[in-house]
């Protein structure tokens, strides 16, 4: 609709014969802008009306894929009526949409036209005069309104999400509260202790067999991407992952991360290891929909879950659409066979076999899990099953969709739900679930890994390979949610009533502040390992420390606070692993520069949330009153306690959210301006052109010691991203990118480096970081420029008629850009709204009077005025030129830039200059063979396939004609993820408006290179 409305828009009208319109009345034939249809006014009675009586062949085409067959013929403008004030108002037809419109014209000179039209009541509204345009207020204030809601919704993404995920925990935990409104602590305690052994044997048995079959995820996966590694490396990373996000949640930081740390270190790249988690997920869920489809088609009676009711029939006709809907999927496999491309990505699909085995694997897996919980109730009888099994089917399904970690309270709310029977039996039995199938695992995980690290630490000389090397890197992680698990025992133990036998033989030992005291001091330690674990999950040091000193105090008072000494055994254990373990935290940093994701909080606030609905449901028979705040006792002062813990450790949480969000930002070297003499110095020895993006002003600058090099580099999130090589003479390379690699690991940022060229690769490698090829430079040697050769044929056909046409080629010096500049910003301003896009920054100057006040002007001049235009980057040492900014007007002739370009490369020629840059061709000259990186195939698929999103062949095509010699050049950075966040942060740098980093403003420097005079002048002078 919006191509044909374009169409018929009289936004500014021309009369189609000279002298249609002497006199002030909109009487006549019109055109639209682009002269593709002719309206005729005419009355109509009284009023005033319009039909289109011509349009040319692309006009009718556009109209017809709008679905309107005859444009030609429509009336278009309705009952128009004059309003007293030389203005019509009345209704304008579009005929795709069926609907009329209110609008209003204005005849603003005897030969111009302008009609203004808003549609659905101001929301949708157009208003264009000559050749900008502009949106009506309404529209106005919406769209901005929308646009900084989309801002924030960016910006605090992680935090909205994680909103979400405790308000759905909340409703769980209300829910579970209702359905278990009559059962009691005690009698869940008595439903634990009467479990007999061979149950919970049965139980362990069971979890064994499912974490087994969890492991063939993997090894599926792994044969369908064809890249099949030993079972005990696919075992090795299955485990760890789903033990961690098992218990944490957050799948992809924790579980992801895991994965992705096993298979590198097995040889595998990021996209195969992306390949395995999504084909991984598709297994799981491929069981759990055909469990669950098969459960609903045979279950009995009505399904009724929280806030959910579905009738006996609703309930099995959905059962049976899952069902045909798996059934349709394996039939697919065996129709389509060849893999399928998802955003440049090749992915495998499985063959038939492959997806029966999936089905089979994760069917095995769900039946273990589901069995392990079954077996822990024993008045469960066999005809319970059924149900049972579509029970936990949903459990699981409304834990994985709500993201709260661990599914904590959304599962056992709808497994009580669903389930009938007696409440604290089966609530006792998903206590000991928890602990059998979550917890168990975890626990043996870590104490595996961390004696696996301890010993390599011992052993360092001893060469790491494969699942060695996989150890390592996952047991940071691993010891993370160790120390996690360590706060959140503390914090459920405070929330519990103590042992009264234990606690009454300790008030012979300790007085009785002592035991209050020890027992805040616990909840609140654990509250801080809560804080505690996303440093220890980045390897710090500072994280590693404070986290022994705090596990050894949780044990201490835990001992104090009740005789705990299970608490206090598994703190000490915790500690005792993080000792053994500490050279593998090497980040050195302060503790308040611990960044806490979203992420991290919303699993802080699920298990304060689940200690919080643990100690209500354990005092829910101590009537509240004021008095319970301040009562000390050791009987009856449980609950007071409980509320006194929960406070305090509400109010340190609350702190450390706030502290997080309304603290500045994370602490960056000193951005002070350069000083303009050391920066003119340091430019003087630039090889390269683009260093003159120093000079825009949203840099920070890192210098080397000696001051005589130094490197450009903005912050973007949690990246430190440096443009280009470093500029400065290159001996003075290796020591300042070192430097500024330590400064950015200090702070926990990512470091990279950014269109870099083949100068800086050897220095990169040897810091460690992956070199990516980014694109191709194209670079001509004016040695051997001449317009003469046969490959310039086409650029020098079109300079040369152009040159018969009347362009010009100017240079306008900076000293002399004021005559011009109004000139030069509206044709700027016309070129963005043409294109629709907006100023760039960081890796591209933007049209800044100051920035450009220090270059020279090349223009293309027509009739007098500009047409377009470029500035002039050129180095100190003639070296290189270039161009930064390259604009035309909409009326420039075809070939304007080719004639810029040519003309502004024969002056760098007669000046002296050794190398014209025409910049980057991105994700150009890169190979994609079978064998090629993954990364590679991507860059290649995106440069043949992506023209719509940026049009990468185009540009290098374009670029081309120029005969240039194209020269590589490269990103450096993190391995892995990383590298992939470092680069998603350059994009959004490069795009934003106002970024946070752009720290500087370059002061005035002296200008080294050659004035031309204060006035316009030819190219030849």
């Amino acid at each position: 609709m919006r191509k044909l409305v374009g169409i018929i828009a009289l936004a500014i009208a021309t009369p189609a014969a000279a002298g249609a319109a002497a006199a002030p009345s909109p009487d006549g034939l019109w055109l639209n802008p682009h002269h593709s249809v002719a309206v005729e006014t005419a009355a109509c009675g009284d009023r005033l009306c319009g039909r289109i009586v011509w349009a040319n062949g692309e006009a009718e085409s556009d109209a017809r894929e709008a679905g309107v067959t005859n444009l030609v013929g429509t009336t278009l403008m309705q009952d128009y009526r004059p309003d007293g004030t030389g203005r019509w108002e009345g209704t304008v037809f579009v005929p795709d949409m069926h609907h009329s419109f209110a609008s209003i014209i204005d005849q603003v000179t005897p030969v111009s036209l302008r009609v203004r039209g808003c549609i659905l009541g101001g929301l949708v509204c157009s208003r264009r005069r000559g050749r900008g345009s502009r949106r009506c207020p309404v529209a106005e204030r919406w769209q901005g309104r929308i646009a900084s809601l989309r801002r924030i919704a960016e910006r605090y993404r992680g935090w909205i999400l994680g909103g979400v995920a405790v308000l759905l925990l909340a409703v769980a935990l209300a829910a579970l509260d209702r359905l278990t409104h009559e059962v009691r602590l005690a009698d869940v305690k008595a439903a634990v202790a009467a479990l007999p052994p061979e149950r919970i044997a049965l139980a362990v048995g069971f979890t064994a067999l499912s974490y087994l079959a969890l492991t063939f995820y993997d090894v599926i996966a792994l044969t369908i991407i064809g890249r099949p590694l030993p079972w005990r490396t696919a075992a090795t990373a299955s485990f760890t992952s789903y033990t961690l996000s098992h218990n944490l949640g957050l799948a992809l930081l924790t579980g992801g991360s895991a994965r992705y740390r096993v298979y590198t270190a097995a040889g595998l790249d990021g996209p195969d290891v992306a390949r395995i988690v999504g084909l991984a997920g598709a297994t799981f869920w491929i069981g759990v929909f055909a469990v669950t489809g098969v459960a609903l088609a045979t279950h009995e009676g009505a399904l009724v879950v929280p806030g959910l009711a579905l009738g006996e029939g609703m309930t099995h006709a959905l059962g049976v659409v899952i069902v045909v809907a798996i059934a349709a999927a394996f039939v697919a496999t065996l129709i389509h066979r060849k893999p399928i491309r998802l955003l440049g990505m090749t992915i495998p699909l499985p063959g038939p076999r492959q997806f029966l085995a999936q089905l089979a694997i994760a069917a095995a897996d769900l039946s273990c899990a589901s069995a392990a919980l079954f077996v822990l109730m024993p008045s469960a009888a066999p005809a319970l099953l059924p149900a049972f099994v579509l029970a936990y089917a949903l459990g699981i399904v409304a834990s994985v969709v709500t993201h709260v970690p661990g599914g904590i309270g959304v599962f056992e709310a709808v497994v009580v739900a669903v389930l009938p029977g007696d409440k604290a039996v089966l609530l006792a039995a998903l206590v000991v679930y928890r602990v059998v199938y979550y917890l168990a695992p975890l626990v043996l995980g870590i104490l595996l890994l961390a004696l696996h690290e301890g010993r390599r630490q011992r052993h360092a000389a001893r060469f790491l390979t494969g699942i060695e090397a996989a150890v390592e890197s996952v047991a940071p992680t691993m010891l993370a949610a160790a120390a996690f698990g360590g706060g959140a025992l503390l914090l459920l133990s405070g929330a519990l009533p103590a042992e009264h036998g234990r606690l009454r033989d300790l008030a012979h030992v300790l007085p009785l502040p002592f035991i209050e005291a020890s027992h805040l001091a616990a909840s609140v330690v654990g509250t801080l390992l809560l804080l505690l674990a996303p440093g220890l999950y980045r390897r710090l040091d500072g994280a590693n420390l404070a986290a022994r000193i705090l596990l050894v105090a949780g044990a201490v008072f835990s001992l104090a606070k009740g005789f705990d000494y299970e608490e206090a055994i598994v703190c000490l254990v915790i500690a005792g692993l993080l000792q053994w373990t500490r050279a593998a935290f090497y980040r050195r940093t302060a503790l308040t520069q611990i960044p806490v994701s979203g992420g991290w909080l919303v699993s802080i606030a699920t298990v304060f949330a689940a200690a919080m609905w643990a100690g209500f449901f354990a005092f829910r028979h101590v009537p509240y009153s004021d008095d319970l705040w301040w009562r000390v006792a050791l009987r009856g002062g449980d609950a007071p306690r409980f509320l006194r813990a929960s406070l305090i450790s509400g109010i340190l949480l609350g702190a450390a959210v706030t502290w997080r969000l309304l603290a500045p930002a994370r602490a960056l070297p000193e951005a002070a301006a350069p000083d303009p003499e050391r920066l003119a110095q340091a430019l003087d020895h630039a090889e390269r052109s683009d260093a003159m993006l120093a000079l825009t002003g949203d840099k920070r600058f890192f210098w080397s010691d000696d001051g005589r090099a130094f490197a450009m580099y903005a912050v973007a999130g949690d990246s430190w991203a440096v443009m280009g090589d470093p500029v400065g003479p290159q001996d003075a390379w290796p020591e300042l990118l070192w430097q500024l690699r330590e400064a950015a690991h200090r702070v926990q940022a990512r470091l990279l480096l950014y269109e870099v060229s083949g100068a800086v690769l050897d220095l990169a490698i040897g810091m460690g970081l992956e070199i990516v090829k980014f694109g191709e430079e194209a670079v001509i040697d004016l040695a051997e420029f001449d317009l003469e050769t046969p490959r310039l044929r086409s650029v020098r056909k079109a300079t040369r008629a152009l040159d018969r046409k009347g362009l010009s080629f100017r240079i306008v010096p900076a000293a002399a850009q004021g005559c011009i500049i109004d000139e030069l910003q509206a044709v700027s301003d016309a070129w963005l709204a043409a294109k629709g896009q907006r100023e760039k920054r960081f890796s591209l100057g933007r049209f800044d009077r100051d920035y450009l006040s220090r270059f020279d002007i090349a223009v293309a001049m027509l009739d007098g005025r500009v047409v377009a235009f470029a500035n002039i980057w050129a180095t100190a040492n003639r070296g290189e030129a270039s161009f930064d900014l390259m604009r035309h007007s909409d009326d420039a002739p075809s070939g304007t830039m080719d004639f810029l370009f040519v003309h502004l490369a024969l002056w760098a020629k007669a000046r002296g200059y050794r190398r014209f840059s025409l910049g980057m061709a991105p994700l150009s000259g890169i190979a994609d063979r079978r064998l090629a990186p993954a990364w590679a195939r991507l860059a290649a698929f995106a440069f043949r396939h992506g023209e719509r999103l940026y049009g990468f062949r185009g540009l290098r095509a374009y670029k081309d004609k120029f005969a240039p010699r194209w020269e590589p050049r490269y990103v450096a950075g993190p391995s892995g993820i990383g590298l992939l966040l470092a680069l998603r942060d350059v994009t959004r740098l490069i795009g934003d408006r106002n970024p946070a980093s752009a720290a500087t403003s370059v002061p005035p420097i002296a200008s080294t290179r050659v004035a031309y005079g204060l006035a316009l002048v030819p190219a030849a002078a």
